[in-house]
């Protein structure tokens, strides 16, 4: 188990953003975090970069308990967090973003020819077909960028990705696209942490299902103990539905 927590909680103030919440990551594995606004989902994540620390519970990185004083320190343990704005300049070339912040030199120089052929390279090592390094990333569909933040994040070492509602933006072909590479990531030993909404999109890359609602935990299932139905009901509150339903049903 790579990453690990132990009934996590975090309050602000009289708030409370999250009670008891147990997850799992393994290598090679895609752990979706599913709920709705406000199920808690934004606090685990900055829970697990690195931007807050847990009031209660337990945070683990191979088997060791952490409390991250910053991104910079997840990072370092080579934990990624990919957020939906993605950090990118969208005038800047591909292969500028694709390094910014983390330029690769030739003595005192940015060697601009190494970055571009190892942008391209790592782009094709993960079957992302960019026309042109050269290219403005804001040119690329919204799919292609979300890509190349997951193929930067891989080339500098990550070993859990944290990916923050990826699809939620896109089309259904352009979610497509996010979800193959995500299942890239996870077949070169990654391990994936998948935040969404949509049970759709989590269910054909998930290998485990945590499941939030107001800030506590739902339950955590392995693929072969939830189908999709189950957990599309689950995530839609089944039970509310089914009272709103007999409210809104004609005599």
């Amino acid at each position: 188990m790579i990453l690990q927590t132990r009934d996590i909680g975090k309050t602000f103030g009289s708030v409370l953003a999250l009670r008891g919440v147990s997850m799992g990551v393994e290598e090679g594995t895609v752990t979706c975090v599913l709920g709705d606004n406000g199920a808690g989902k934004s606090t685990l994540i900055k829970i697990l970069s690195g931007v807050h620390q847990h009031d209660t519970g337990s945070y683990l990185v191979d088997g060791a308990e952490v409390r991250f004083a910053s991104p910079r320190e997840a990072l370092d343990r080579g934990i990624a967090t990919v957020y939906q704005d993605l950090a990118m300049i969208p005038l800047m070339s591909v292969w500028r973003n694709f390094f910014l912040g983390s330029e690769p030199r030739r003595g005192p120089a940015f060697d601009v020819a190494r970055a571009r052929r190892v942008a391209a390279e790592e782009l094709r090592a993960m079957g992302i077909d960019i026309r042109d390094v050269d290219q403005p990333v804001g040119t690329l569909s919204g799919g292609e960028r979300q890509s190349v933040a997951i193929a930067r994040a891989v080339y500098f070492g990550a070993r859990v990705l944290i990916l923050d509602e990826p699809t939620s933006a896109l089309g259904v072909k352009q979610a497509g696209v996010v979800l193959r590479y995500i299942a890239r990531a996870r077949d070169r030993g990654l391990g994936v942490v998948f935040i969404t909404h949509n049970p759709h999109h989590a269910y054909p890359v998930g290998d485990r299902f945590l499941l939030l609602n107001r800030g506590t935990s739902m339950g955590e299932y392995a693929k072969a103990d939830i189908g999709k139905d189950e957990l599309t009901t689950l995530m839609a509150g089944g039970a509310e539905l089914e009272e709103l339903a007999h409210e809104l049903r004609r005599e």
